[in-house]
């Protein structure tokens, strides 16, 4: 990695190159400061159409609109966060202003505006920051100029995108500070936004802000489940580039595969949608083993986790378990059938109408008959349900929403979301799970250390569900079918 162009004497380095010395950089003589001002070709795109999913953000923000009548509304997208030293992580834009504009540029704040009470309603603004000005010399001085991270739209390409009003938003604190009126905004991302508007705002006003917006992605539209199609059938092909590189793994260790998957996701999406769960062998027992530094060994199981992030920012969630050699043992096999047979009744609650803990309790159920079968807990079913002692083995939740977060719309109030009921367009997970600990000494020594779970992705439709994740078998014997014709490809 380049650095910044650095100062000329040591005498300098004492002065940040961020710091403007009579108005030019340290180390930059005047001559060179006027020859990087002219030369520069006209850039600007004209005529270009609005993104994809405008239309949609539109009835977004005007849905926003309605709820909060007369209130000035503030959705900040985030700055940039360090990793380390003067080295930044990739930024991502909080889910809330890109579901709200579309767009994903860092420190960008979206305001909507009431307007005057007769009229109703709000004008909504995007402020951002515009192209890199030449006169000052911040395209190729500045650390973020675009000089060193690259092109920006400016304020009329990007109203063009996103059928917004665009505004400088190095003019918007100054203009918050000014505001009257009541105001909320999302808090957490952008501090400078927030501190501009400390004395404006309340905890209590900003948190119905937030539940509101993590309400509304519950049901998805015709765009959004396009986009966690496209999300899933990317993940589907990173599971089967996971299989054909299974031999490099046992070579290596579970990076092997992180790495496998992980490249599927920045070739064809944005990103990984969460941190990969590669967890072979007795790793497969722990619900977040994403140090994925482990050993990967014929014999075992490998419980992948993965999901790619599309462009849009809308995310799988899928698990497959999956026998290194391509064939399961016995046992692992009787545990896996459990679950998956676990994973039908759960699958089979997910309809319109249902309560939306109906598919836990269907393959909780699933799960403490097994284990009351094996002699794994006393029974009867009802008693281990009631005191939850199954809950050793299966550890967690059997889903959650789905979308632009992998758990998605979790500020929502419980009675929107776990006490509530499912509707046509929502998206969720169903992904059962039984994992016996290496440790466990209330189960076979054989069973220590296997760890099972398979997770698709579902859709509630008017009639029932639609698997979106349907293309990756689940089956034991599909399962094994499936990797060998994969591996011979």
């Amino acid at each position: 990695m380049s650095e910044e162009l650095m100062p000329e004497t040591p005498e300098e380095t004492e002065e940040p190159i961020k710091q403007r010395k009579n108005g030019l950089y340290p180390g930059v003589s005047d001559e060179l400061a006027e020859n990087m001002k002219t030369g520069w070709a006209d850039t600007e795109l004209r005529g270009l159409e609005p993104i994809a999913q405008a239309g949609h953000t539109a009835e977004r923000r005007a849905a926003l609109s309605a709820r909060f009548p007369g209130e000035r509304l503030v959705v900040p997208a985030g700055n940039l966060k360090t990793r380390s030293n003067d080295t930044e992580y990739a930024f991502r834009a909080s889910t809330e202003y890109a579901y709200l504009t579309g767009d994903q540029t860092q420190d960008g704040v979206l305001v909507l505006e009431p307007r005057p009470e007769a009229d109703g309603g709000h004008d909504a603004t995007v402020y951002l920051l515009p192209r890199s000005d030449r006169e000052n010399g911040e395209f190729w001085l500045d650390g973020q100029g675009e000089l060193w991270v690259g092109r920006r739209h400016s304020l009329t390409e990007a109203e063009q995108l996103l059928g917004i009003p665009a505004k400088d938003v190095r003019e918007l604190t100054a203009a918050l500070g000014e505001a009257t009126g009541p105001v909320r905004c999302v808090r957490w991302h952008d501090a400078a936004v927030e501190a501009a508007l400390t004395d404006k705002v309340t905890a209590e006003r900003d948190e119905e802000l937030r539940v509101y917006l993590s309400e509304a992605r519950a049901v998805k539209d015709d765009f959004e489940i396009g986009e966690l199609q496209k999300a899933v059938d990317s993940t589907v092909r990173g599971f089967e580039d996971v299989v054909k590189i299974l031999d490099k793994a046992e070579a290596t260790s579970e990076r092997y595969i992180e790495g496998t998957f992980f490249l599927r996701a920045r070739v064809e999406g944005n990103d990984i949608g969460y941190g990969s769960i590669c967890a072979a062998g007795p790793h497969a027992t722990t619900l977040h083993w994403v140090r994925n530094d482990g050993d990967v060994r014929s014999g075992d199981l490998l419980l992948l986790d993965a999901g790619v992030e599309t462009h849009t920012l809308y995310t799988a969630d899928i698990t497959r378990t999956l026998p290194i050699n391509g064939a399961f043992t016995d046992l692992q096999r009787k545990i896996y059938d459990a679950v998956y047979e676990a994973q039908e009744a759960g699958i089979a609650a997910v309809r319109p109408g249902a309560k939306y803990r109906d598919f836990h309790d269907a393959s909780q159920r699933v799960l403490a008959e097994k284990l009351v079968e094996w002699g794994l807990v006393e029974g009867p079913v009802e008693k281990v349900l009631e005191l939850g002692l199954q809950r050793r083995w299966t550890l967690h939740g059997t889903g959650h929403m789905l979308g632009m977060d992998v758990h998605d719309c979790a500020a929502a109030r419980r009675e929107a979301y776990a006490d509530g009921t499912l509707e046509p367009g929502m998206c969720l997970t169903v992904e059962p799970g039984l994992y016996f600990q290496a440790d466990d000494l209330t189960v076979p020594e054989e069973y220590r250390g296997i760890g099972v779970r398979i997770e698709d992705d579902i859709l509630v439709t008017e009639d029932g569900n639609l698997n979106l994740s349907a293309a990756l078998p689940r089956r034991s014997d599909e399962v094994e079918d499936w990797m060998a014709r994969v591996k011979q490809d």
